[in-house]
C-alpha cells in the first residue's frame, strides 16, 4: 500500500504532494514501482494534529482520486474516518477506507462502506491525536488492542459491513509508546486470530528512532522501515503501508519468497 499524504502538515513528507497533479503523477509511479493499492489521505493524524474540517479535507482528496481512478488498476483507498468523506470518496472512484479509528470516531461510516460496497481497514487507536499518548497505558498491549479490534469488528459487521470486506491494522505508533509497539510487531502472528487480513503501517513512524536514535528524520528512516516491514511480512502480514515503494516493494517480493521455505 503506497502512502500519498495530500496534506501541509504530515510528518512524513508534508506539503510534497498538495498540488493534485502531482499527487495523481506520484500514484501512478507507486504502481509503475510495484505497489498494490494507492492510499489517499488529506489530514494528517500525526501526534498532536487538529481534526480537519471535512469540505478541506474533500478539496484535498477527491481531485487525486478521481485523476487516479482514471489511469491506474490498483485499488484506491481513502485514509479518513469522515462518513461524508468517505461517501464522496467512493463516488470518486475509491474502493476501500482506511479508517484510523476502528469506526470509534464517526461509527456511521460503517453505514456508509456498507451501502457503498467498500473494504474497510480497521486500526486500533484510543483517543485523538492530541491525546493519544496519555492512553498509552496497558497490561498487556497486544491482548488489548486484539480485544478492541473484536469491538471495531462488531461495529462494523452489525452496520452491515460483510466480514470478508474487512482488514485489521495493530496500529503502530497511535497511542502506543515506542516498546508497544515493538512488541505488537513481534507478536503481529497474533493477531491471526482474528482471522481477517492484517494490515501493517511502520513508515518512517518515530517509534523507529527509539532504535537508530532520535536524530535521524523521517525522510531517512527507509532502512529502518524496511527492517521493521520484513519483520511484519515474516509474521504474517497481508499488507504493508509504505512511502518509498519502489524500495519496499522489493523487500517485500524478497520476504515473500523466503515465506515460501519458512517452517513453523
Amino acid at each position: 500500500m503506497g502512502a500519498i499524504n495530500v496534506t501541509p502538515d504530515s510528518f512524513s513528507d508534508g506539503g510534497r504532494l498538495l498540488d493534485a497533479a502531482a499527487a495523481v503523477e506520484a500514484g501512478v509511479r507507486m504502481e509503475a514501482e510495484g505497489a498494490d493499492i494507492i492510499d489517499v489521505g488529506g489530514e494528517s493524524t500525526r501526534p498532536g494534529a487538529r481534526p480537519l474540517d471535512p469540505a478541506v479535507e474533500l478539496e484535498r482528496v477527491l481531485p487525486v482520486i478521481a485523476g487516479l481512478a482514471s489511469r491506474v488498476t490498483v485499488p484506491i483507498s481513502v485514509d479518513t474516518y469522515k462518513a461524508r468523506v468517505a461517501e464522496a470518496a467512493f463516488g470518486a472512484g475509491a474502493t476501500l477506507v482506511n479508517d484510523i479509528s476502528g469506526l470509534r470516531y464517526e461509527p456511521r461510516l460503517a453505514e456508509v462502506v456498507a451501502r457503498c460496497g467498500g473494504g474497510l481497514v480497521l486500526m486500533h487507536t484510543r483517543g485523538r491525536s492530541r491525546d493519544m499518548y496519555q492512553q498509552a497505558t496497558y497490561l498487556d498491549v497486544v491482548d488489548e488492542v486484539l480485544d478492541e479490534l473484536r469491538e471495531s469488528i462488531v461495529f462494523a459487521t452489525d452496520a452491515g459491513v460483510p466480514r470478508e470486506s474487512l482488514m485489521v491494522d495493530p496500529g503502530l505508533g497511535f497511542a502506543k509508546e515506542a516498546p508497544h509497539s515493538y512488541e505488537a510487531l513481534a507478536r503481529l502472528h497474533e493477531f491471526g486470530e482474528l482471522g481477517l487480513p492484517v494490515v501493517v503501517g511502520p513508515s518512517r513512524k518515530s517509534f523507529l528512532t527509539r532504535a537508530i536514535g532520535p536524530s535521524v528524520p523521517p525522510a531517512e528512516r527507509d532502512w529502518a522501515t524496511a527492517a521493521a516491514v520484513s519483520a511484519a511480512v515474516m509474521a504474517g502480514a497481508h499488507v504493508v503501508r509504505v512511502h518509498a515503494v519502489r524500495e519496499l516493494a522489493q523487500v517485500v517480493r524478497v520476504m515473500d519468497e523466503i515465506r515460501r521455505y519458512h517452517r513453523d
